[in-house]
């Protein structure tokens, strides 16, 4: 039989694999040049940068797409723990290192504020009960039936997820530095941790369980692991191809067609497009469930980023791996970005120093950065053009007075992407960084399914989908697509 995933993104690359595991005949195909989605990889004058996801946190969901095939991760990725796994840098020239044993951390929250350390255990206790309901149990669990997501009410009211982040983390921390430091996580998945449901407070848990890690050559090693994988394995692998439409005859997807005009046919076909455009544009509105259309009409997406890569001609070795680098102001700024959908004169950063762990990233006596700066999606209307050159500079500038000085003189080789380059290179909706945002009113029933409603043989993957974005959510879409394609199939 044969199986059609449009995009190679973390999530599409998991679903061929594990469609080719059980006998699939698989075609995977992408609109860039290279595997990975927005996981590729950008070399300039001798540096090399993560376009992308730099942060491995769950590495067994990697050794399960290896283990399908009878092979070891580990024979062809070298992951390297991280310690700290970040450095927050806060306005006032104080920082916190976040990682390392418990003890450690503990020390460290002592050092700031000692009555914080009960609280901190708190917190992790209650989110190790989070993950072990909402990651263990439910990351996996297909929530395409409104009576699966009735039957898990009780478990998430006792878990207290309808609080924010932000109210479950401030109920345990009281000094503003720590509240910060261990909210941030809905971040890294698109959301406002003043909104986002705190079933998120698990990657404390998950990050304390399995680590952080860096993959040594980058994730960008990981995806070449993945493709040649595939390769081994027959996975058909076109590039450059770019999916218009889907052939949906019946209730029934059928086949796809290509930019080119060509057809496919299939009998099962994976999205690892975005779920918003893969609805917007892709597919008809008349073939859609009444379901899927309100679902897009009342759809609030993630915020958008802006991402500057740069070499300097020093290096900077007090610098870590990861610094998260604390602007002035905190909830007024997400505010200003989520709510008020303006490009405010402050920011906060996420500070990547590859080279801290891997010196292959740049060129002898040099180092490889890159920075990710929140910023609005493009429902914001910001003139990119004009703004993109003045927040570079601000970027520079910010950090050259700060964590590395002597910046703005051996800076070399930058270039940046904006909401604009993620809306035409990915075809994200409003250019969003991680698709719809992760509220609860559109989580689990209430994200885009990943068995697609009212179309059979149609299954979505990506952070659009259950349960979410980040590399471990994407990768858990693909397991709930594996959980549901032989039932589908059976019929």
């Amino acid at each position: 039989m044969q199986a059609i995933v449009i995009g190679a993104g973390f999530g599409g690359i998991a679903a061929a694999l594990r469609l080719r595991a059980k006998g699939y005949e698989v075609t995977l195909m992408d609109r860039c040049e290279n595997l990975g989605g927005r996981a590729q990889v950008f070399e300039r004058d001798g540096f090399r940068h993560d376009a992308g996801p730099t942060v491995i946190t769950a590495p067994f969901l990697f050794e399960e797409l290896f283990e399908l095939f009878g092979e070891q991760f580990s024979d062809h990725v070298k992951l390297v723990p991280l310690k700290p796994w970040y450095r927050f840098h806060y306005d006032d020239g104080s920082h916190f290192d976040y990682g390392g044993t418990l003890e450690e951390t503990l020390a460290e929250i002592a050092r700031i504020a000692p009555q914080d350390c009960k609280g901190y255990l708190a917190l992790l206790a209650q989110s190790k009960r989070i993950f072990e309901v909402g990651f263990t149990e439910l990351s996996a669990q297909p929530f395409h039936r409104f009576m699966t997501m009735v039957r898990q009410i009780p478990k998430l009211i006792g878990l207290r997820n309808y609080e924010t982040v932000w109210g479950m983390v401030s109920r345990h921390l009281s000094n503003p530095k720590l509240q910060q430091a261990f909210s941030i996580q809905p971040l890294l998945v698109g959301g406002n941790p003043f909104d986002t449901t705190s079933i998120y407070v698990l990657i404390h848990y998950l990050e304390r369980e399995y680590g952080v890690h860096f993959a040594m050559g980058g994730t960008g090693a990981i995806t070449q692991a993945l493709g040649e994988l595939m390769e081994r394995q027959g996975v058909k692998i076109e590039l450059g191809v770019t999916v218009e439409k889907i052939d949906v005859q019946g209730g029934v997807a059928k086949g796809v067609m290509l930019a080119d005009g060509s057809a496919r046919t299939a009998d099962v076909i994976v999205s690892n497009a975005d779920a918003a455009h893969l609805y917007r544009h892709m597919i008809q509105p008349s073939a859609q469930a009444a379901s899927t259309r309100l679902k897009l009409a009342a759809a609030h997406y993630s915020m958008g980023l802006f991402v500057l890569y740069f070499g300097t001609t020093r290096t900077y070795p007090e610098v870590a791996h990861h610094t998260i680098w604390m602007g002035p102001r905190y909830r007024e700024l997400l505010d200003d970005i989520f709510y008020r959908q303006v490009l405010a004169d402050d920011f906060s950063l996420y500070l990547h120093r590859p080279t801290a762990t891997d010196p292959s990233f740049a060129p002898p006596g040099c180092d490889s950065f890159y920075v990710l700066c929140p910023v609005p999606n493009l429902q914001a209307k910001v003139d990119w053009e004009i703004e993109g050159p003045r927040l570079r500079d601000r970027i520079v500038a910010a950090l050259d007075r700060t964590i590395l000085p002597g910046l703005a003189e051996s800076i070399t080789a930058d270039f940046y992407k904006t909401p604009e380059d993620f809306g035409s290179e990915y075809l994200s909706i409003h250019g969003a960084g991680f698709s719809v945002a992760p509220l609860f009113r559109q989580s689990a029933w209430f994200r885009f399914h990943n068995r697609a409603e009212g179309i059979k043989n149609l299954y979505l993957t990506g952070a659009g989908t259950h349960p979410g974005a980040g590399m471990p959510g994407v990768l858990c879409s693909a397991k709930v697509v594996d959980a549901l394609i032989p039932a589908a199939l059976a019929k």
